[in-house]
């Protein structure tokens, strides 16, 4: 197939790192699915864009589409349906992408979109998606459910696939469906169609499956990865140098995005938290236009997105360039957990079981170089509560989870979490972001210290065959760097 001027097109996420091989990239995810199906598979993208289904909404981000179908075909933007059959007896009906046609009228406020045109010009913009996609059968997606009743009835086997978020929970067994998302309304008209048309045949979900060839990162992906720390070291040191010119929260945002973003086609992972003083102990803080307070510590949680993939980052520094005696105690107690906690990962551990460790050394930390020397403290937080009637999975005292997965979400994985309950495999890429929150008073050479302190150090750490590598170590972090890069 003839390459595709993919520059022209406004909403598609062929990813900028893999150039004019996305489509190949993509071809091979499906692939993969295709070898581990038993029967006709579907999906289905976003129906709309975010914001047009509220009249009050505004919705400007550019990565709108579903991470499932997202991850098969590249494709963000809305209308679009994906059916993968391996029993399929032509090979070019294994993979069919349903895109909705191009809409001139949309496309002068939004920009040109993928879809094909009616008429005419259809052949040529056929022959263009084609090349484009990686696809070779190619339909409007106003025919999708049409195609659907005509193909359910040569299916040979008692079930199908559709992708929506339903899972057991291994320890409990309880069955679990996410019911506030488009896939589930999706399962729904699919299941209906099913009983009419096929009422002995069982429709399943494929969301177990695609995880599991998801969430493990191939070669391409871990090189996005790479980038996107690259550039959030960038950004960070940014902000090393010139803190000492900023004033409030809102100006170190600006300036931490704008160089992400400088860096970068594909925007922020998400949004950048900016919180300084008080401000630390709310994990999601948002409001970001309180003034930096010299002596107290500055809380950045950042990332930036590149291709697929993103950084997930936090750091924690002094506001006027040194850490009092207080911070600086309750700082390498955090410091040293995330390293304590880096050190156990290792493929077959479960990321519950290692959070439990990592939370308890903490409580440890704290007791024996905080409390046992008169230090005195009140956290803000609930802690995890605990589950007396399920003694299989343990609890721990943190008041979050230390790690969670990085994908083609900056939360990867089940929204349930049950994957905290399987094994780490090689290619997974985790958080490690240990937090300390709360009030705390110690007297260090009879100066009495008392501040509400929240501090958090986060790294993303890929899991490889006898542990993990830390892809984010290179930015700085340990106390003495910090204050020598903020007083240079």
């Amino acid at each position: 197939m003839q390459e595709a001027p993919l520059g022209k097109y406004s909403q598609v996420f062929l990813s900028s790192q893999l150039g004019s091989k996305a489509s190949l990239a993509y071809s091979e995810r499906r692939k993969r699915l295709l070898e581990n199906l038993s029967s006709l598979c579907l999906f289905s993208g976003v129906e709309r864009s975010p914001g047009t289904e509220h009249v009050w909404a505004y919705h400007a981000d550019r990565r709108i589409q579903d991470p499932a179908v997202l991850f098969l075909t590249g494709i963000n933007q809305a209308g679009v349906f994906l059916a993968l059959d391996p029993l399929a007896t032509d090979p070019a009906d294994r993979e069919i992408l349903f895109l909705p046609e191009r809409d001139p009228s949309r496309e002068f406020w939004d920009g040109t979109m993928l879809g094909l045109v009616r008429g005419a010009g259809e052949p040529a913009s056929l022959a263009e998606m084609q090349a484009l996609t990686g696809f070779t059968q190619i339909k409007p997606a106003r025919v999708f459910w049409v195609w659907l009743r005509n193909r359910l009835p040569k299916i040979r086997r008692n079930h199908i696939f559709a992708f929506w978020h339903d899972y057991t929970d291994p320890i409990s067994q309880t069955h679990l469906s996410n019911k506030t998302d488009h896939n589930w309304q999706f399962q729904l008209k699919v299941s209906s169609l099913l009983k009419r048309v096929c009422p002995m045949a069982e429709l399943r979900s494929v969301a177990s499956l695609h995880m599991h060839l998801r969430i493990p990162l191939d070669r391409a992906r871990i090189q996005m990865v790479r980038v996107a720390e690259a550039a959030t070291l960038q950004a960070f040191a940014s902000v090393l140098r010139n803190l000492a010119t900023l004033s409030n929260e809102r100006e170190v945002q600006a300036l931490i995005d704008s160089e992400m973003r400088r860096q970068s086609d594909d925007g922020l992972a998400f949004p950048t938290i900016v919180a300084c003083g008080d401000n630390a102990c709310t994990l999601h803080y948002s409001k970001c236009d309180e003034p930096l307070q010299a002596g107290r510590l500055l809380l950045l949680d950042f990332g930036v997105r590149v291709g697929s993939l993103c950084s997930d980052v936090s750091r924690t520094i002094p506001v006027g360039g040194v850490f009092n005696p207080l911070q600086r105690l309750l700082y390498q107690i955090v410091l040293d957990t995330q390293a304590f906690h880096q050190g156990n990962i290792r493929p077959g551990l479960t990321i519950r079981e290692l959070n439990v460790i990592a939370w308890n050394h903490l409580e440890d930390l704290l007791r024996t170089r905080f409390l046992a020397k008169g230090g005195q403290m009140r956290r803000q937080y609930p802690r995890l509560p605990s589950n007396p009637e399920d003694p299989r999975r343990p609890t721990s005292l943190g008041p979050h989870g230390i790690s969670h997965l990085i994908g083609e979400q900056v939360h990867e994985g089940d929204p349930f979490r049950i994957y905290q309950d399987q094994p780490l495999r090689p290619g997974m890429l985790i958080s490690n972001e240990p937090g300390l929150y709360g009030q705390f008073v110690a007297v260090f050479n009879g100066v009495r210290y008392e501040e509400t302190i929240g501090i958090r150090i986060e790294d993303d750490l890929l899991v490889t065959a006898r542990g993990c590598q830390n892809l984010s170590q290179g930015i700085p972090k340990d106390p003495d760097e910090l204050e020598a890069l903020l007083n240079p």
